[in-house]
């Protein structure tokens, strides 16, 4: 049956280009956001899970940042025992040179004495942003430890947990006390200050490889931090970014849909004027 008020025809062929041009502007969409879901909208569960997943690489950064930050002030820790530990090697020639009957000991004692100020000069300045690892304070509020934050953990749908490395002092200030050592007068006093250097070189040694292995477990930590949030990133762009080389296709497809479709609501538009040829 034709009727003049009611085109079916004409309907459906309106229907089927709406539904074209909806799924054409989700495509432009995509093209030029480069996202397959870019709001909730698009797919809720979908975008609620690379939200999480974003809130986390902002923190993995975040993580990074004081990672970098706590490696520096041990690398500089680090440095500086080591130099103690030189200092303390020439510190131990000279007492062994001292236990000779013929040695000069006021020149040996004069050098000494400028070790001693050395090693306390490289305790004072061995800090990175006010905090000084090889200090009894360090960092001037009685704080006897480095805390560094080292990850994000995440288990299920609880929130997430902060993890931290916390580096101890080795408080060379304490137990580094060069200051009190035997003054060397002749062979006797030099053997007496040789006995308290080799302590102090055990302490500075065991100090220095603290540090050292402080050091590397916090750069290892941060080449792993480095690698999760490259690799979270690309797990957020699986799920929500566009496959370019299908948008394209997709594009030229609907692009032709959409022109059949036009023509198709006009020739369904043009089936009433048929009628008039039943009057004629």
């Amino acid at each position: 049956m034709s009727s003049i008020n009611t085109n079916n025809s004409a309907m459906v062929a309106l229907q089927t280009l709406k539904s074209i041009n909806s799924d054409l502007g989700q495509t432009q969409n995509a093209i030029a956001t480069g996202k397959d879901i870019s709001s909730a909208k698009d797919n809720s569960a979908i975008w609620a899970i690379s939200k999480v997943m974003e809130s986390d690489v902002a923190g993995f950064e975040a993580v990074s940042d004081s990672l970098a930050l706590g490696e520096s002030t041990v690398a500089v820790a680090s440095a500086g025992a080591e130099q103690i530990v030189e200092t303390l090697k020439e510190m131990k020639a000279l007492a062994i040179s001292g236990q000779s009957e013929t040695a000069d000991f006021t020149k040996i004692q004069a050098d000494m004495d400028e070790k001693v100020a050395q090693i306390s000069a490289v305790i004072g300045g061995s800090q990175f942003n006010g905090v000084n690892l090889l200090a009894t304070d360090v960092d001037g509020n009685a704080g006897t430890s480095l805390t560094v934050v080292s990850s994000l953990d995440r288990v299920g749908s609880a929130a997430p947990t902060v993890s931290t490395i916390d580096v101890a002092t080795v408080d060379f200030q304490a137990t580094l006390t060069v200051g009190t050592m035997t003054g060397i007068t002749n062979s006797t006093t030099a053997a007496t200050a040789f006995a308290e250097i080799e302590g102090f070189m055990t302490t500075a040694i065991d100090g220095a490889a603290e540090l050292g292995a402080s050091a590397q477990r916090i750069s290892d930590q941060g080449d792993f931090i480095s690698k999760l949030g490259d690799a979270v990133k690309s797990g957020i762009g699986s799920l929500v970014d566009a496959d370019m080389e299908a948008a394209s296709a997709k594009l030229q497809a609907l692009q032709t849909q959409q022109q059949l479709g036009v023509q198709a609501l006009s020739i369904a538009n043009q089936a009433p004027q048929t009628i008039l040829s039943l009057f004629r």
